[in-house]
C-alpha cells in the first residue's frame, strides 16, 4: 500500500511537469507565432506604404504636362532628378526612410537610369520591386516607372528589431525559470522525504523508551500503594503524566507523516464517542487534579456512535483536551459537550483560557504554526496539534471549527458524521 501511494505521488509530480512542459511549449510556439504574425504585418504595411509613394509619384508626374512633353520627346537627366526630387519627398512625407531606386523601362528595355546610375534592370524579379504604369505619359505604350527597395528584408527586420529581441530575451528567461523552478521542485521534494523519513525513524525509536518508562512508572505506584507512600506515588503520577504528554506529542508526529504517506490506513470500527471521550478524560485528568482545575462533561447525544478508528480519535480528543489545559489560565476551566444534529454527532471542547486573536484562527490548523507570544514560551510543542485533529476528522469525513475571543477562551466543534 505504502509503495503504491508513493508511486502515484511520483506519478503526480512527473504528470506536473509534463503537463507544464507542454504548456510552455505551447506558449513559445504561440510566441515564436506572434513574431511571424508582426513581421508579416510589417512587410505588408512596407508594401502599403511602397505603393502609395510609387502611386504619388506617378501622379504628380501626370500632373507636371511639362515634364510628361519632355518624357515623351526625349528622357535625359533632367527627368532623373524630377522623379527623384518627387520620391523623396513622398518617402519623408510618409516617414519611410530608406535607401531606394528607379527605373523607367519598356519591356527588355531601359529608357531611363536610375538614381544610382545603373543602366540596365537589377531587380526584375526582387520582392522589393514595385511598379506602375505610365501609359498617360507614353501614349499607352507599355511604359513603366520602377521603384526598388534592395535593403528591404534588412528595413523590416530593423524595424521590429527591439520587440524581436525582447521577445527572444523574455522566452530564454521563461525557459531559464522554468526548469530552474522544475529543479527547485525536485530537490525540495527529496528534502522533504529525507526529513519525513527521519521523523518517522527518530519518532519510532522513542516509542520503546515510552512505554517502557509507563510501564515502570505504573510498577512503582503498585508497589508504593502498598507502603503506603505517598511521596513515591506522587512522584510516580508526574512520570506518568508527562510520559503521556510525550506519547502523544510522538505519536501525533508519527501520524502526521504517516498520513501524508499514506502508509496508515484508518482502522474503522463502531465506536461509541461517549466512551471514547470518558476514556481519553480518565487518562489526562491528573494534568487537571494537579492544577487544581475542573472538567465537566454534558455526553447528551442520543445517538453517540460514529465509524472511527479508536486509537487516532482518541489521541486528537485528547490532544484538544490537551491544548484547553495548556492554553488556560491558573485554574483551567473545561467543558466538554455532545449533541446529535442531522445525521451528525457534534462534539465541543470549550475553554476559558487565553483565547486566539483572529487573525491567527485560520492558521492554527498550518502544520507547525504556534500562535506568536513574543519572547514568552511557556507552552512547549511542535505545532503539529491541530494540524493533526484536523487530517483525522477530515480523513472520517468530519470537520473542525473554530471559535475564540482573545482573554476569554475557545471553542472547538468536531462534526462526525453517525454510524
Amino acid at each position: 500500500m505504502a509503495n503504491f501511494e508513493q508511486y502515484m505521488k511520483l506519478k503526480r509530480s512527473n504528470i506536473f511537469i509534463i503537463t507544464s512542459s507542454i504548456a510552455l511549449v505551447l506558449v513559445l510556439i504561440i510566441q515564436v507565432n506572434w513574431l511571424f504574425e508582426t513581421a508579416k504585418n510589417k512587410e505588408e504595411l512596407f508594401n502599403e506604404k511602397a505603393n502609395i509613394v510609387l502611386a504619388k509619384t506617378t501622379e504628380a508626374l501626370l500632373a507636371d504636362k511639362e515634364t510628361c512633353k519632355s518624357m515623351q520627346a526625349c528622357v535625359g537627366k533632367k527627368e532623373t532628378h524630377k522623379i527623384d526630387s518627387l520620391f523623396r519627398h513622398y518617402m519623408n512625407f510618409y516617414n519611410f526612410h530608406i535607401n531606394y531606386s528607379f527605373e523607367v523601362v519598356k519591356p527588355n528595355f531601359v529608357m531611363l537610369e536610375n538614381r544610382n546610375g545603373f543602366a540596365n534592370n537589377i531587380y526584375p524579379n526582387e520582392p522589393g520591386c514595385y511598379k506602375k504604369n505610365l501609359d498617360e505619359v507614353f501614349a499607352k505604350n507599355n511604359w513603366e516607372l520602377k521603384l526598388f527597395f534592395p535593403d528591404k528584408k534588412q528595413f523590416i527586420i530593423a524595424e521590429m528589431g527591439t520587440m524581436f529581441i525582447t521577445s527572444v530575451i523574455l522566452i530564454l528567461v521563461v525557459l531559464l525559470l522554468f526548469w530552474r523552478t522544475v529543479l527547485s521542485l525536485i530537490k525540495e521534494k527529496q528534502l522533504a522525504d529525507h526529513t519525513t523519513d527521519f521523523l518517522n525513524n527518530m519518532t519510532h525509536e522513542f516509542k520503546t523508551p515510552l512505554t517502557n518508562i509507563a510501564l515502570a512508572g505504573k510498577m512503582i505506584i503498585k508497589e508504593s500503594a502498598g507502603r503506603q507512600d505517598g511521596k513515591t506515588k506522587h512522584y510516580s503520577e508526574i512520570i506518568l503524566e508527562e510520559n503521556e504528554k510525550l506519547r502523544l506529542q510522538v505519536e501525533q508526529v508519527l501520524s502526521m507523516t504517516a498520513f501524508e504517506r499514506g502508509e496508515i490506513p484508518l482502522q474503522k470500527t463502531e465506536l461509541d464517542l461517549h466512551t471514547l471521550i470518558s476514556d481519553c478524560v480518565k487518562n489526562i485528568s491528573i494534568q487537571i487534579e494537579n492544577k487544581q482545575g475542573s472538567l465537566k462533561l454534558n455526553l447528551l447525544a442520543p445517538h453517540p456512535v460514529v465509524m472511527g478508528d479508536k486509537t487516532q480519535l482518541s489521541n486528537a480528543i485528547s490532544n484538544l483536551i490537551d491544548n484547553a489545559i495548556k492554553y488556560s489560565k491558573e485554574k483551567p476551566e473545561l467543558l466538554i459537550e455532545t449533541c446529535n444534529k442531522g445525521e451528525n454527532i457534534l462534539v465541543t471542547v470549550s475553554d476559558k483560557g487565553i483565547g486566539i486573536e483572529k487573525e491567527y484562527q485560520q492558521k492554527v490548523f498550518d502544520k507547525f504554526f504556534r500562535v506568536p507570544t513574543g519572547d514568552v514560551h511557556n507552552v512547549k510543542g511542535f505545532g503539529l496539534g491541530l494540524a493533526y485533529v484536523k487530517k483525522i476528522i477530515e480523513l472520517h469525513q468530519g470537520s473542525i471549527e473554530l471559535k475564540s475571543e482573545k482573554e476569554k477562551g475557545t471553542t472547538f466543534t468536531l462534526t462526525l458524521p453517525n454510524a
